[in-house]
């Protein structure tokens, strides 16, 4: 067992966007094997993600701070401090949250790892496979080499 602190996380599990979007792995930092935990901090006007969809991952959302919209398989619902989501595997359900509030939107954002899973991208097109450690991207027409899945990207 490893115990550690959010205020002293080590820069190696600790993303950051253009857009200001932080994204604390905290189960990667203690060695966590069969699900991710995150803290997604989402500026105001700012994406979590691309509007996405998974084929195997399940994933559990808690709004710890803030406001905004959740966008999920083509609506919208407003969601607030102390709303939480699952999102079942399998189910491919496309969701994304946007920071339409006045404050920083934290989420907890717990899921389980997956050996073989595909996220596909409906606005772009633009599917993400994974298997065996390795990720493969590639529209309906080609395999792509420069497509990132930054959701602030410009």
């Amino acid at each position: 067992m490893i115990i550690k602190n959010i205020e002293n996380l080590n820069r190696d599990f600790v993303w950051q966007d253009s857009a200001g979007l932080i994204t604390q792995s905290l189960g990667a930092a203690v060695g966590s094997e069969k699900i991710y935990v995150n803290i997604d901090r989402v500026p105001t006007g700012a994406f979590s993600t691309k509007y996405h969809s998974h084929s195997m991952q399940e994933e559990f959302f808690l709004i710890l701070e803030g406001s905004g919209t959740l966008r999920c398989d083509g609506k919208e619902y407003p969601v607030k401090k102390g709303d939480f989501i699952s999102k079942p595997g399998g189910q491919n359900l496309a969701h994304q949250f946007y920071n339409s509030g006045s404050e920083v939107m934290v989420i907890l954002d717990v899921g389980t790892k997956e050996p073989e899973d595909t996220c596909f991208y409906p606005d772009e097109g633009v599917y993400l496979h994974k298997s065996n450690g390795e990720h493969h991207i590639f529209s309906k027409q080609s395999l792509l080499e420069n497509w990132a899945s930054d959701p602030n990207e410009k």
